[in-house]
């Protein structure tokens, strides 16, 4: 019920029920994660193409792979900051276009250091992207829907890669993977002009929005930009941040290999032909998009049944990695290709399960320094990033039959996140320094 004062007369109720112009955050976070990760997949399936073409080794192309998570790593918390300082309207703009251009002239290398240096600018360009997503929905959305929004999204990603392998592959068949990436390319470029058409960082500024949902949001959404600059002492001495950022980095370590390496696996640790690659990788990002869902659903079913947020999230968190880390194992003894492709998306979906309650502690400790904060937690997991493809071209290069060593490395270092949780207090607030 919102309260308005009619002139001459004492404060009156009003029914107006809040519009949802609201929603439409989330509509465009939803297709830029699609667009992000279709982007950022498609060169995992084209791998085998490339090395041949442009006669790369194993061992190089784990640094080609891992170069784009490097760069994305190193910029990541200064596009975050950007997003609190500016609002994350013109910095989405630019990482928008920036990744797209790069995408598309992943097309045109012609050598390793030529494919090296696109992935590592077009990791630079993309770096940001979902901690101003988060500053986007810490302003647009009310508290108690931004965790539900951060599942929907990052199912969305999960699912845009999913079925990016298969969507890849029909373009190849027709015009070549040198052509596709500028195809690739130009999906993100149509998203940053609708966006930025739309969008403001002051959602008061969006004259679809009634009365009645301006109040819902001022009320209980955030400020639109940090107008103090965050105590760097506060953000370096809080064991919060460091918990938070380790977490992710263990989370990011075993799952980067679902985006980087899994379809060369498949093709020549499962000896699948190229259909039945595509097709079956599809299954581990799939069920990480349901993982994100169920980690919203069993986390506030788990809240309402302690009466503790901070908690539940642990307890999560702890089931996601101990089943990530139990069905990594168990798909190496699984002789059969398409059971221990499941048992590989089963642990992807436990992986995904602790997903929404990070990022929603990202929010929560943040709060007007979301951006900064989710910014140097997905740094640090994109550090794993770079470091995963590399050491898994570096175990390859020992032999080809290595690819169970690749497993029970992930496995041990999905163990460590259990770890993290135990000592991460997701009551602390930064925007208290």
């Amino acid at each position: 019920m919102r309260w308005s004062i009619a002139s001459g007369c004492v404060l009156q109720p009003s029914s107006e029920r809040p519009t949802r112009v609201r929603y439409w955050v989330i509509f465009f976070a939803v297709t830029l994660s699609i667009v992000t990760y279709i982007d950022r997949v498609c060169i995992s399936v084209v791998t085998p193409s490339i090395q041949k073409d442009l006669a790369i080794s194993d061992k190089q192309m784990g640094f080609c792979l891992g170069a784009f998570a490097l760069a994305y790593s190193l910029f990541e918390m200064p596009g975050g900051f950007m997003g609190d300082r500016w609002g994350p309207r013109r910095v989405l703009l630019r990482i928008v276009v920036w990744w797209s251009c790069f995408t598309a002239a992943t097309g045109f290398a012609f050598n390793r250091f030529a494919l090296m240096t696109t992935q590592f600018m077009f990791g630079a360009g993309e770096a940001g992207c979902f901690p101003n997503l988060t500053r986007a929905f810490h302003t647009w959305l009310p508290v108690k829907e931004r965790v539900r929004a951060q599942g929907i999204m990052w199912l969305s990603a999960r699912w845009g890669g999913a079925f990016t392998p298969p969507l890849v592959i029909w373009v190849v068949s027709y015009v070549g993977w040198r052509h596709a990436f500028p195809i690739f390319g130009g999906l993100g470029i149509v998203w940053a002009v609708a966006f930025f058409a739309w969008f403001r960082d002051d959602p008061a500024q969006n004259p679809n929005l009634n009365a009645a949902e301006r109040e819902l949001l001022r009320l209980h959404a955030g400020a639109p930009v940090a107008h103090t600059s965050i105590s760097w002492e506060k953000l370096l001495s809080s064991r919060a941040v460091w918990m938070l950022c380790w977490q992710y980095f263990f989370l990011s370590y075993g799952w980067y290999f679902y985006i980087t390496w899994l379809p060369k696996y498949l093709r020549q640790g499962r000896h699948m032909n190229l259909m039945q690659s595509a097709w079956l990788g599809v299954l581990p990002l799939f069920f990480g998009g349901i993982g994100n869902m169920a980690g919203v659903v069993l986390g506030a079913r788990v809240a309402r049944a302690t009466g503790s947020v901070p908690r539940a999230r642990r307890y999560v968190a702890y089931l996601g990695f101990l089943g990530a880390s139990s069905f990594l194992v168990l798909s190496t003894r699984m002789q059969d290709p398409v059971m221990a492709v499941v048992s590989i998306a089963m642990a992807s979906f436990c992986n995904d399960l602790v997903m929404p309650g990070a990022w929603g502690t990202a929010m929560d400790v943040g709060g007007v320094y979301c951006g900064t904060l989710s910014g140097a937690m997905n740094m640090w997991g994109n550090f794993a990033g770079f470091l995963a493809p590399v050491v898994t071209g570096f175990i390859l290069d020992w032999g080809h039959e290595n690819w169970d060593l690749t497993f029970y490395v992930s496995a041990a270092i999905y163990l460590m996140g259990i770890v993290c949780w135990a000592f991460l207090d997701s009551g602390e607030k930064l925007e208290a320094a």
